[in-house]
Protein backbone atom coordinates (compact mmCIF):
# COMPACT_ATOMS: atom_id res chain seq x y z
CA UNK A 1 0.00 0.00 0.00
CA UNK A 2 1.45 3.88 -0.96
CA UNK A 3 2.70 5.72 2.06
CA UNK A 4 -0.05 8.09 0.52
CA UNK A 5 -3.07 6.25 0.75
CA UNK A 6 -2.05 4.54 4.06
CA UNK A 7 -1.97 8.64 5.12
CA UNK A 8 -5.48 8.94 3.83
CA UNK A 9 -6.75 6.22 5.75
CA UNK A 10 -5.33 7.57 8.85
CA UNK A 11 -6.85 10.92 8.34
CA UNK A 12 -9.94 9.61 7.26
CA UNK A 13 -10.07 7.27 10.75
CA UNK A 14 -10.39 4.43 8.13
CA UNK A 15 -7.92 2.35 8.70
CA UNK A 16 -9.05 -0.76 10.14
CA UNK A 17 -6.41 -3.72 8.61
CA UNK A 18 -7.57 -7.38 9.26
CA UNK A 19 -4.14 -9.33 10.30
CA UNK A 20 -3.87 -12.78 8.62
CA UNK A 21 -3.72 -15.94 10.73
CA UNK A 22 -0.43 -16.60 9.85
CA UNK A 23 1.25 -13.62 10.88
CA UNK A 24 -0.80 -13.82 14.64
CA UNK A 25 0.49 -17.72 14.69
CA UNK A 26 4.41 -16.55 13.93
CA UNK A 27 4.16 -13.91 16.88
CA UNK A 28 1.74 -15.24 20.12
CA UNK A 29 3.52 -19.10 19.49
CA UNK A 30 6.22 -17.16 21.83
CA UNK A 31 3.62 -16.16 24.72
CA UNK A 32 1.86 -18.88 25.48
CA UNK A 33 3.05 -19.16 29.08
CA UNK A 34 1.28 -15.09 29.19
CA UNK A 35 -2.39 -16.21 28.36
CA UNK A 36 -2.71 -19.33 30.41
CA UNK A 37 -4.91 -19.20 32.88
CA UNK A 38 -5.70 -15.69 32.00
CA UNK A 39 -8.25 -13.34 30.79
CA UNK A 40 -7.78 -12.45 27.19
CA UNK A 41 -9.62 -8.95 25.76
CA UNK A 42 -9.50 -8.67 21.95
CA UNK A 43 -10.69 -5.09 21.01
CA UNK A 44 -11.97 -4.49 18.10
CA UNK A 45 -11.82 -7.40 16.56
CA UNK A 46 -15.35 -8.96 14.59
CA UNK A 47 -16.10 -12.68 15.98
CA UNK A 48 -16.30 -14.11 12.50
CA UNK A 49 -13.71 -11.67 10.98
CA UNK A 50 -11.18 -11.15 13.00
CA UNK A 51 -8.08 -13.69 12.95
CA UNK A 52 -6.88 -12.59 16.65
CA UNK A 53 -10.59 -13.79 18.04
CA UNK A 54 -10.76 -16.77 15.75
CA UNK A 55 -7.04 -17.52 16.68
CA UNK A 56 -8.02 -17.12 20.94
CA UNK A 57 -11.22 -19.20 20.37
CA UNK A 58 -10.02 -22.57 18.59
CA UNK A 59 -7.49 -21.90 20.82
CA UNK A 60 -9.36 -21.61 24.21
CA UNK A 61 -8.44 -24.91 25.42
CA UNK A 62 -5.31 -25.80 24.28
CA UNK A 63 -3.79 -22.11 25.77
CA UNK A 64 -5.74 -23.21 28.85
CA UNK A 65 -7.37 -19.61 28.83
CA UNK A 66 -9.88 -18.56 32.02
CA UNK A 67 -11.92 -16.47 29.56
CA UNK A 68 -11.76 -14.58 26.62
CA UNK A 69 -13.55 -11.41 25.98
CA UNK A 70 -14.04 -9.49 22.44
CA UNK A 71 -15.73 -6.42 21.21
CA UNK A 72 -16.84 -6.15 17.94
CA UNK A 73 -19.31 -4.48 15.44
CA UNK A 74 -21.71 -6.58 13.61
CA UNK A 75 -20.43 -6.39 10.19
CA UNK A 76 -17.06 -5.82 8.59
CA UNK A 77 -15.55 -3.90 5.78
CA UNK A 78 -14.48 -7.24 4.38
CA UNK A 79 -17.26 -9.85 5.05
CA UNK A 80 -20.08 -7.44 6.17
CA UNK A 81 -22.59 -10.27 7.63
CA UNK A 82 -21.91 -13.04 5.38
CA UNK A 83 -20.35 -15.32 8.54
CA UNK A 84 -23.05 -13.74 11.47
CA UNK A 85 -26.47 -14.09 10.21
CA UNK A 86 -27.79 -16.40 13.05
CA UNK A 87 -26.01 -13.54 15.57
CA UNK A 88 -26.81 -10.33 14.10
CA UNK A 89 -30.30 -11.01 12.01
CA UNK A 90 -32.04 -8.32 13.77
CA UNK A 91 -29.47 -5.70 13.30
CA UNK A 92 -29.24 -5.08 9.99
CA UNK A 93 -29.83 -1.18 8.57
CA UNK A 94 -32.44 -0.94 5.57
CA UNK A 95 -31.21 1.82 3.90
CA UNK A 96 -27.39 -0.11 3.48
CA UNK A 97 -28.09 -3.75 4.23
CA UNK A 98 -25.02 -3.37 6.27
CA UNK A 99 -25.56 -4.12 10.45
CA UNK A 100 -24.35 -1.35 12.34
CA UNK A 101 -24.41 -2.51 16.27
CA UNK A 102 -21.79 -2.82 18.78
CA UNK A 103 -21.64 -6.36 21.09
CA UNK A 104 -19.55 -7.43 23.81
CA UNK A 105 -19.01 -11.38 23.27
CA UNK A 106 -17.29 -13.58 26.29
CA UNK A 107 -16.09 -16.97 25.57
CA UNK A 108 -16.37 -19.05 28.81
CA UNK A 109 -16.01 -22.62 27.77
CA UNK A 110 -14.90 -24.27 24.24
CA UNK A 111 -17.03 -27.74 23.64
CA UNK A 112 -18.59 -29.67 20.71
CA UNK A 113 -21.97 -28.61 20.15
CA UNK A 114 -21.93 -30.52 17.20
CA UNK A 115 -21.37 -34.10 17.68
CA UNK A 116 -18.67 -34.36 15.01
CA UNK A 117 -15.71 -34.88 17.17
CA UNK A 118 -13.82 -31.85 16.48
CA UNK A 119 -14.20 -28.04 17.11
CA UNK A 120 -14.66 -24.92 14.99
CA UNK A 121 -16.33 -21.97 15.09
CA UNK A 122 -19.25 -22.98 14.66
CA UNK A 123 -19.23 -24.84 17.92
CA UNK A 124 -18.51 -21.13 18.91
CA UNK A 125 -21.50 -19.80 17.05
CA UNK A 126 -23.91 -22.42 18.29
CA UNK A 127 -22.37 -21.78 22.19
CA UNK A 128 -23.21 -18.12 21.73
CA UNK A 129 -26.74 -18.86 20.81
CA UNK A 130 -27.03 -20.98 23.51
CA UNK A 131 -26.50 -18.64 26.08
CA UNK A 132 -23.59 -20.53 27.59
CA UNK A 133 -20.98 -18.05 26.44
CA UNK A 134 -22.46 -14.54 26.09
CA UNK A 135 -23.22 -12.03 23.45
CA UNK A 136 -24.08 -8.81 24.79
CA UNK A 137 -24.70 -5.58 23.03
CA UNK A 138 -22.79 -2.23 24.21
CA UNK A 139 -24.18 1.15 23.91
CA UNK A 140 -22.56 4.41 23.49
CA UNK A 141 -21.76 7.05 26.65
CA UNK A 142 -22.76 10.16 24.73
CA UNK A 143 -18.85 11.28 24.56
CA UNK A 144 -17.70 8.42 22.53
CA UNK A 145 -20.11 5.98 20.29
CA UNK A 146 -20.35 1.95 21.89
CA UNK A 147 -17.24 0.05 20.74
CA UNK A 148 -15.04 2.74 21.32
CA UNK A 149 -11.92 1.62 23.45
CA UNK A 150 -12.29 4.94 25.25
CA UNK A 151 -16.11 4.33 26.67
CA UNK A 152 -16.90 3.52 30.05
CA UNK A 153 -17.97 -0.44 29.04
CA UNK A 154 -15.53 -0.82 26.84
CA UNK A 155 -12.85 0.52 29.88
CA UNK A 156 -14.82 -2.00 32.59
CA UNK A 157 -13.88 -4.84 29.97
CA UNK A 158 -10.04 -3.73 29.82
CA UNK A 159 -9.92 -3.81 33.79
CA UNK A 160 -11.22 -6.74 33.56
CA UNK A 161 -9.14 -8.46 31.30
CA UNK A 162 -5.04 -9.55 31.96
CA UNK A 163 -3.99 -9.49 28.17
CA UNK A 164 -4.78 -7.39 25.51
CA UNK A 165 -4.48 -9.16 21.71
CA UNK A 166 -5.31 -6.79 18.70
CA UNK A 167 -4.48 -4.31 15.79
CA UNK A 168 -5.48 -1.35 16.66
CA UNK A 169 -6.32 1.63 14.27
CA UNK A 170 -2.63 3.26 13.95
CA UNK A 171 -4.71 6.51 13.63
CA UNK A 172 -5.45 6.09 17.53
CA UNK A 173 -2.04 4.25 18.32
CA UNK A 174 -0.85 7.26 20.79
CA UNK A 175 -4.14 7.29 22.62
CA UNK A 176 -4.73 3.41 22.68
CA UNK A 177 -1.23 2.44 23.92
CA UNK A 178 -1.85 5.67 26.75
CA UNK A 179 -5.01 3.53 27.79
CA UNK A 180 -3.42 0.30 28.17
CA UNK A 181 -0.48 2.13 30.02
CA UNK A 182 -3.14 3.99 31.81
CA UNK A 183 -5.07 0.49 32.92
CA UNK A 184 -1.56 -1.19 33.58
CA UNK A 185 -2.45 -3.69 31.02
CA UNK A 186 -0.14 -6.35 29.49
CA UNK A 187 -0.59 -6.35 25.97
CA UNK A 188 0.67 -7.16 22.29
CA UNK A 189 -0.26 -4.99 19.78
CA UNK A 190 0.51 -4.52 16.15
CA UNK A 191 1.87 -0.86 15.53
CA UNK A 192 3.47 1.23 12.78
CA UNK A 193 7.13 1.28 13.04
CA UNK A 194 7.22 4.83 13.14
CA UNK A 195 5.17 5.11 16.41
CA UNK A 196 9.08 4.21 17.67
CA UNK A 197 9.74 7.99 17.41
CA UNK A 198 6.18 9.59 18.60
CA UNK A 199 6.84 11.11 21.77
CA UNK A 200 4.12 8.85 23.47
CA UNK A 201 5.80 5.95 23.06
CA UNK A 202 9.40 6.49 22.66
CA UNK A 203 9.94 7.24 26.81
CA UNK A 204 8.50 3.83 27.00
CA UNK A 205 10.98 2.22 24.92
CA UNK A 206 13.71 4.22 26.74
CA UNK A 207 12.45 3.25 30.61
CA UNK A 208 11.80 -0.31 29.17
CA UNK A 209 8.15 -0.56 29.58
CA UNK A 210 7.35 -1.44 26.09
CA UNK A 211 9.87 -3.13 23.66
CA UNK A 212 9.24 -4.71 20.28
CA UNK A 213 8.08 -8.43 19.60
CA UNK A 214 9.38 -11.27 17.13
CA UNK A 215 7.98 -8.87 14.42
CA UNK A 216 6.83 -9.37 10.75
CA UNK A 217 9.13 -11.31 7.99
CA UNK A 218 11.16 -7.81 6.60
CA UNK A 219 8.95 -5.47 8.94
CA UNK A 220 6.07 -6.01 5.89
CA UNK A 221 2.89 -7.19 6.50
CA UNK A 222 -0.36 -8.33 4.23
CA UNK A 223 -3.56 -7.05 5.59
CA UNK A 224 -7.27 -8.05 4.89
CA UNK A 225 -8.95 -4.57 3.35
CA UNK A 226 -10.98 -2.88 1.19
CA UNK A 227 -8.29 -0.92 0.23
CA UNK A 228 -6.20 -1.62 -3.13
CA UNK A 229 -3.19 -2.61 -3.14
CA UNK A 230 -0.92 0.29 -4.64
CA UNK A 231 2.32 -0.80 -3.21
CA UNK A 232 4.69 -0.64 -5.67
CA UNK A 233 6.58 -3.97 -4.67
CA UNK A 234 5.91 -6.93 -6.92
CA UNK A 235 5.12 -8.85 -3.86
CA UNK A 236 1.01 -8.99 -3.67
CA UNK A 237 -0.97 -10.93 -1.85
CA UNK A 238 -4.82 -11.38 -3.63
CA UNK A 239 -7.28 -9.92 -1.31
CA UNK A 240 -4.54 -8.36 0.88
CA UNK A 241 -2.67 -4.59 1.06
CA UNK A 242 1.23 -4.73 1.43
CA UNK A 243 2.08 -2.15 4.35
CA UNK A 244 5.72 -1.58 5.00
CA UNK A 245 6.99 -0.46 8.83
CA UNK A 246 5.02 -2.58 10.79
CA UNK A 247 5.94 -4.29 14.00
CA UNK A 248 4.70 -5.82 17.12
CA UNK A 249 4.79 -3.84 20.28
CA UNK A 250 4.87 -5.66 23.39
CA UNK A 251 5.46 -5.34 27.63
CA UNK A 252 5.13 -9.51 27.90
CA UNK A 253 8.40 -10.30 28.76
CA UNK A 254 9.79 -12.81 26.10
CA UNK A 255 13.25 -14.89 25.41
CA UNK A 256 14.11 -12.40 22.48
CA UNK A 257 14.69 -9.38 24.77
CA UNK A 258 17.29 -10.94 26.61
CA UNK A 259 19.15 -12.32 23.67
CA UNK A 260 22.43 -9.85 23.22
CA UNK A 261 23.63 -8.39 19.92
CA UNK A 262 26.42 -9.41 18.40
CA UNK A 263 28.61 -6.44 17.65
CA UNK A 264 31.82 -7.31 15.39
CA UNK A 265 33.26 -3.84 15.11
CA UNK A 266 34.72 -1.35 17.11
CA UNK A 267 34.72 2.53 16.42
CA UNK A 268 38.60 2.68 17.57
CA UNK A 269 39.31 0.83 14.22
CA UNK A 270 37.63 2.21 11.76
CA UNK A 271 36.66 6.05 12.63
CA UNK A 272 36.45 7.18 9.24
CA UNK A 273 33.76 4.87 8.88
CA UNK A 274 31.81 6.81 11.28
CA UNK A 275 30.71 10.43 10.62
CA UNK A 276 30.19 12.11 13.82
CA UNK A 277 28.05 14.84 14.93
CA UNK A 278 29.31 18.51 15.44
CA UNK A 279 28.98 19.80 18.90
CA UNK A 280 27.80 16.30 20.25
CA UNK A 281 29.47 13.35 20.89
CA UNK A 282 28.13 10.79 18.79
CA UNK A 283 28.52 8.78 15.56
CA UNK A 284 26.69 8.10 12.60
CA UNK A 285 25.17 4.49 12.24
CA UNK A 286 23.14 3.56 9.30
CA UNK A 287 22.64 -0.02 9.91
CA UNK A 288 22.59 -2.19 13.19
CA UNK A 289 25.26 -5.11 11.49
CA UNK A 290 27.62 -1.70 11.81
CA UNK A 291 27.31 -0.96 15.63
CA UNK A 292 30.63 -0.82 17.16
CA UNK A 293 31.16 -2.56 20.47
CA UNK A 294 32.65 0.94 22.22
CA UNK A 295 30.86 4.12 20.76
CA UNK A 296 27.93 4.74 18.66
CA UNK A 297 24.97 6.33 17.68
CA UNK A 298 22.08 3.85 16.31
CA UNK A 299 20.00 3.68 13.25
CA UNK A 300 15.50 3.12 14.21
CA UNK A 301 16.11 -0.57 13.28
CA UNK A 302 18.47 -1.02 16.27
CA UNK A 303 15.29 -1.34 18.95
CA UNK A 304 13.98 -4.49 17.22
CA UNK A 305 17.31 -6.28 18.90
CA UNK A 306 17.70 -3.70 22.12
CA UNK A 307 18.00 -5.83 25.63
CA UNK A 308 18.46 -2.88 28.37
CA UNK A 309 20.75 -5.85 30.01
CA UNK A 310 23.21 -5.83 27.23
CA UNK A 311 23.60 -2.23 27.03
CA UNK A 312 24.83 0.40 29.43
CA UNK A 313 24.61 4.01 29.51
CA UNK A 314 26.84 6.09 31.44
CA UNK A 315 24.08 9.38 31.25
CA UNK A 316 20.94 9.79 32.75
CA UNK A 317 18.79 7.46 29.67
CA UNK A 318 19.82 4.66 27.97
CA UNK A 319 18.66 6.24 24.81
CA UNK A 320 16.43 9.13 23.51
CA UNK A 321 15.18 9.90 20.14
CA UNK A 322 17.16 12.07 17.96
CA UNK A 323 14.74 15.22 18.16
CA UNK A 324 14.95 15.78 21.53
CA UNK A 325 18.63 16.00 21.76
CA UNK A 326 18.01 18.52 18.92
CA UNK A 327 15.48 20.47 20.70
CA UNK A 328 17.93 20.58 23.61
CA UNK A 329 20.88 21.77 21.47
CA UNK A 330 18.82 24.10 19.62
CA UNK A 331 18.11 25.64 22.68
CA UNK A 332 22.03 25.70 23.54
CA UNK A 333 22.04 28.02 20.37
CA UNK A 334 19.60 30.41 20.77
CA UNK A 335 21.33 31.08 24.52
CA UNK A 336 24.64 31.42 22.93
CA UNK A 337 23.00 33.68 19.81
CA UNK A 338 21.60 35.91 22.99
CA UNK A 339 24.92 36.21 24.26
CA UNK A 340 26.15 37.52 21.08
CA UNK A 341 28.21 34.25 20.73
CA UNK A 342 29.11 32.86 17.14
CA UNK A 343 26.60 30.93 15.35
CA UNK A 344 26.72 27.32 16.50
CA UNK A 345 27.01 25.29 13.64
CA UNK A 346 24.47 22.47 12.62
CA UNK A 347 24.42 19.92 15.34
CA UNK A 348 24.09 16.84 13.14
CA UNK A 349 25.08 15.15 9.87
CA UNK A 350 22.27 15.42 7.65
CA UNK A 351 21.58 11.51 7.39
CA UNK A 352 18.87 11.05 10.53
CA UNK A 353 17.76 8.12 12.37
CA UNK A 354 15.20 8.08 14.62
CA UNK A 355 17.53 7.54 18.08
CA UNK A 356 20.76 8.39 19.52
CA UNK A 357 23.15 6.83 22.04
CA UNK A 358 22.78 9.48 24.93
CA UNK A 359 26.40 9.64 25.40
CA UNK A 360 29.04 6.80 24.77
CA UNK A 361 27.90 3.64 25.22
CA UNK A 362 29.14 0.28 25.90
CA UNK A 363 28.84 -3.52 26.61
CA UNK A 364 28.30 -4.72 30.21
Amino acid sequence: MGNTQLSAAKKAKNDEFYTRMTDIEHELVHYKDHFKGNIVLCDRDDLFESNFFRYFALNFNHLGLKRLIATCYSGSPIAGGEYQPSLFDDDVDTATGRHRRAYKAVVNVFRDTTGDGGLDMDDIRNLLDSGENELTELHGDGAYGAGDFRFRECLELLDEADVVVTNPPFSLFREYVATLVEHDKKFVIVGNQNAITYKEIFPLLRDSRLWLGYGFCGNVAFFGSPYEDTAASVTHLDGHIRVSGVMWYTNLDIDKRHENLILCRRYSDDPARYPHYDNYDAIEVSKVRDIPEDYWGVPITFLDSYNPEHFRDPGHHRIQRARDVRRRLAGRRAEAAHRGESEVRPHFHPASSAIRAYSCCGIQ
